[in-house]
């Protein structure tokens, strides 16, 4: 593996329990199994020496590369072009289902279009964060991988009656393997990785086009159940199938993203895991998949979410902000101290020790969600209703302390305005919830405590000298969370408090359309370092905007925000100022945040379209 690719030469291939990314150059350098928040087997992304990587390229030829998904699907095809053919990888994870398993294949099919090329195909896994050795054994039908703690069989695929195998050449180097191998025009060969098996065996050309003709379908029949037919439906589609490849088929759960420790800073510390389960970014999902007509995640979501809610509330405890994907909540954070760190950041960290911190605004988010959900026909249960209700009490008695915030400051605690906002839905949801239902509450407390958050977000949230609403009570600092206030309905969009917070937003935090989380001069996280622009926090002002009215710059905005995306339209957390994407990828707050704001976005500007006509 030759150096760190860009992170956003990646494309994405899952099977709804673990992902792989792939580069341009049909290398895997990330892959962990039998879960997303296992450990690696491939993590060259995170040490180009000593994480492991496989790649299919040829060998010897001088090349460019092209790189797209089949259309509706995740199914990534990468075309080598040469002066001497045209050859394709295509890769893809046939779909496991709602049953836990330790059995994972990654199809990878080569198929020469034009020509004849000689191919390198080159396996180094490198188990447990690369802190396993391993060995080879060669077996009749192919080959396997044995660490202490897992396995990996190599399957030879012959499309072509054998014909790449009869001639390839194979070379074993310690515990990895070299294979060489020429394809002449319309030949096929490949292979496929299996994980949790000790059989390696040649798999017979039916059975692989029948995975391949049952992912296809799988991917196509789902996404024609969304009912999204606006603009950008393309970049819609490509986000909705994001979002789906990072949810958890057997609990419904969904990730932040399926990499660690990728770097906010390239070379600097703000490396973190987010192959977890956030309370935040799935709750904010479950707007995205209802405005999209999938309501069948959202009642997974629901079910997990539920549990969690009961756990909690049971033991008069608030929620916690993240869980593993099967809901347990033991994140211990550790360094990789023998990883180098991708293009040198460190540490490199897996777990996640902001897993204990106290973040208010989470009750708000599994509020609005409950609440959207309900309004959809998906309601809960009685007993989770009953946990609802303690948590709703636990929040009237401690919404008011300090805490470390949305973006989890690892500094010391305070007075977060986002916190306390929403904090105001919760309490807001939960009564709507009552009423609407006619389920029982402390409504008289419930009705006070929020009046009282309104009142002292508008009292002390608000500062006068800089015309804006800020991050934190006594402080000046700005803050891009806040332009989801006008979406959860704490101030109206046209309120001239919103729209001189609007303008100093705009003059400080935003450039060239992209949205700084907070002032990058007067980082109160604690860390050292400057971070990118936040790509939720773009797509939120593009929110903003629509709503206040300005319908020409929200759509520029938006716009441009698309050129940002990668080849293959996916998006990590941030964009660095070199305009190179940054942090973990691909990100599920950037892609859900795509689908709400253009939902919101064409929703107004289909009603301006309606009203022009009416006039």
């Amino acid at each position: 593996m030759k150096g760190y690719p860009a992170i956003e030469d990646h494309g994405l291939i899952g099977d709804l329990q673990t992902a792989a990314l792939v580069t341009c150059d049909g290398t895997i350098d990330w892959f962990c199994a039998p879960r997303f928040d296992s450990p690696s087997i491939f993590a060259g992304l995170l040490d180009k020496d000593k994480g492991g990587f496989f790649q299919i390229a040829p060998h010897d030829v001088r090349y460019v590369t092209k790189q797209l998904y089949l259309p509706g699907t995740p199914i990534l095809i990468t075309r080598f072009i040469s002066a001497d053919g045209v050859a394709e990888v295509v890769d893809f994870m046939p779909v496991t289902g709602e049953r836990v398993t330790d059995s994972h294949r990654i199809v990878r099919m080569v198929t020469m279009v034009r020509g004849s090329m000689r191919f390198r195909v080159e396996c180094r896994p490198r188990f447990d964060y690369a802190r396993q050795s391993h060995g080879l054994e060669r077996h009749r039908n192919g080959f396997l991988f044995r660490s202490p703690s897992a396995t990996l069989t190599f399957n030879p695929i012959d499309l072509a009656r054998q014909r790449w195998a009869q001639t390839a050449d194979v070379r074993i180097e310690g515990g990895d393997l070299i294979v060489y191998g020429t394809l002449n025009e319309g030949d096929t060969g490949g292979v496929i990785l299996e994980t949790g098996s000790e059989e390696p065996r040649i798999i017979p050309p039916e059975e692989v086009q029948g995975m391949f003709e049952w992912t296809r379908d799988y991917w196509r029949r789902w996404v024609e159940r969304s009912r999204y037919t606006g603009r950008w439906r393309e970049m819609v589609e490509r986000s909705a199938i994001t979002l789906k490849l990072m949810t958890y088929a057997p609990t419904g759960a969904m990730i932040a993203a399926p990499t660690a420790a990728l770097p906010e800073l390239v070379g600097g510390t703000r490396n973190w895991d987010y192959r977890y389960t956030w309370v935040r970014d799935t709750s904010f999902s479950v707007h995205a998949l209802l405005g999209l007509g999938f309501t069948e995640e959202v009642s997974r979501y629901m079910d997990w979410l539920d549990e969690r809610i009961r756990e909690a509330g049971d033991h008069q405890d608030p929620l916690k902000i993240m869980y593993r994907v099967d809901g347990s909540s033991d994140l211990h954070e550790e360094v990789l101290d023998h990883l180098e760190g991708y293009r040198g950041s460190q540490p490199v960290r897996i777990g996640n020790g902001a897993a204990d911190q106290l973040q208010l605004d989470i009750h708000g988010e599994a509020l609005y969600a409950m609440h959207l959900a309900d309004e959809q026909g998906i309601r809960v249960s009685h007993q989770v209703w009953k946990s609802t209700v303690r948590l709703i009490d636990w929040l009237c008695h401690n919404w008011d302390q300090r805490d470390a915030g949305i973006w989890e400051s690892r500094h010391h605690p305070r007075n977060y305005t986002f916190g306390r906002v929403m904090s105001w839905v919760a309490l807001d949801r939960a009564i709507r919830l009552a009423d609407r239902t006619g389920r029982p509450g402390d409504m008289s407390c419930w009705t006070e405590q929020r009046n009282q958050i309104y009142n002292q977000v508008m009292a002390r949230g608000f500062h006068r000298e800089r015309g804006s609403f800020v991050q934190a009570y006594d402080e000046n600092v700005l803050d891009a969370a806040l332009l989801y206030m006008p979406a959860v309905g704490f101030v109206t969009p046209t309120d001239p408090l919103w729209l001189s917070t609007l303008e100093s937003i705009e003059r400080d935090l935003v450039s060239d359309s992209l949205v700084h989380r907070y002032d990058p001069l007067h980082s109160p996280d604690g860390l050292p370092g400057h971070e990118g622009t936040f790509n939720m926090c773009t797509f939120w002002y593009v929110e903003a905007l629509a709503r206040s009215g300005r319908l020409d710059d929200a759509r520029l905005t938006l716009e441009k925000m698309f050129t940002f995306s990668n080849h293959l339209g996916l998006y990590a957390e941030e964009i660095a100022s070199t305009g190179e994407q940054i942090g973990n990828y691909p990100q599920a707050f950037s892609h859900l945040a795509l689908i709400n704001s253009a939902l919101t976005l064409n929703n107004l500007l289909d009603a301006e379209a309606d009203a022009r006509l009416r006039r």
